[in-house]
């Protein structure tokens, strides 16, 4: 069953905050400060909630690296696990870290983060086979009149909708912070900006990910373009438009090597 993502703003993240007791903010394990959200931080401390950080994707990052960035969160006073949720790699530490955190039991937890970020794998990694619907969350409005409960175990219930930070920011934050390509008026500079990163932190990633020697962005584009048989039909210049969408959509799917080391 497709989940109902929550796209509507901040009002509705407060609407599922409130109906849970401990909320998953989900990172991207390659940027895990470039995908966190302090608004939504301070929105869960207003509300009394208890934050888990989960650093999700962590296979696509070294273990020493992911546990430096776990470090680094534990030691800014938030509880941090990570996780590779599409290979089930850590949910056992986040049902014992959920039961931590828990103020009593049994408690509700609500799934949230930017998109590309895994929310709904993780929902699936934690739900499994066997858990079960219960019933929706009592005396909700609006969309969260059908919002499901599912019951992971005896002590954590879990609302079967993940919660979906609005992206902000300029272009490259978009970018990283899930933005579809569709929706980017130009993909063209956030693509080039996303290059420029990548390449910062790992210069032989787009020999790895595309077999391409060039290390100046523009020309990246024009040679992946080139590559796929892609031109404009009128002048039949490499279309690198399409170049850029595609650069975006295989750097959210992990298909090329990045990671930002701790600071």
């Amino acid at each position: 069953m497709p989940y109902r993502f929550i796209l509507a703003g901040w009002s509705d993240l407060r609407r599922i905050i409130t109906r849970s007791d401990i909320v998953l903010e989900v990172v991207d394990a390659r940027n895990p400060m470039g995908t966190r959200s302090r608004r939504l931080e301070r929105m869960i401390e207003e509300l009394g909630r208890e934050l888990i950080i989960v650093l999700n994707k962590s296979d696509l990052v070294p273990r020493s690296i992911v546990e430096e960035w776990v470090d680094i969160f534990r030691d800014r006073g938030y509880r941090a696990i990570y996780i590779a949720a599409t290979k089930h790699w850590g949910t056992r530490v986040l049902r014992r870290a959920i039961r931590e955190a828990a103020p009593t039991l049994p408690v509700i937890v609500a799934v949230t983060g930017y998109p590309k970020t895994g929310k709904s794998s993780i929902i699936n990694a934690l739900k499994g086979r066997h858990s079960a619907s219960t019933s929706p969350i009592p005396g909700s409005p609006g969309y969260t009149h059908h919002v499901q409960l599912y019951r992971i175990d005896k002590n954590i219930l879990m609302l079967d909708t993940p919660g979906v930070i609005p992206v902000e920011g300029s272009g490259i934050e978009k970018v990283i912070r899930g933005a579809s390509p569709e929706q980017l008026s130009d993909p063209v500079p956030p693509a080039i900006e996303l290059i420029k990163l990548i390449l910062r932190h790992v210069p032989t990633a787009f020999r790895q990910a595309y077999g391409i020697r060039e290390t100046e962005p523009l020309k990246i584009l024009e040679t992946i373009a080139v590559k796929r048989g892609w031109y404009y039909r009128t002048t039949r210049e490499p279309l690198i438009e399409e170049a850029a969408r595609t650069v975006i959509r295989d750097y959210h799917k992990g298909k090329i090597p990045f990671y930002i080391k701790p600071f």
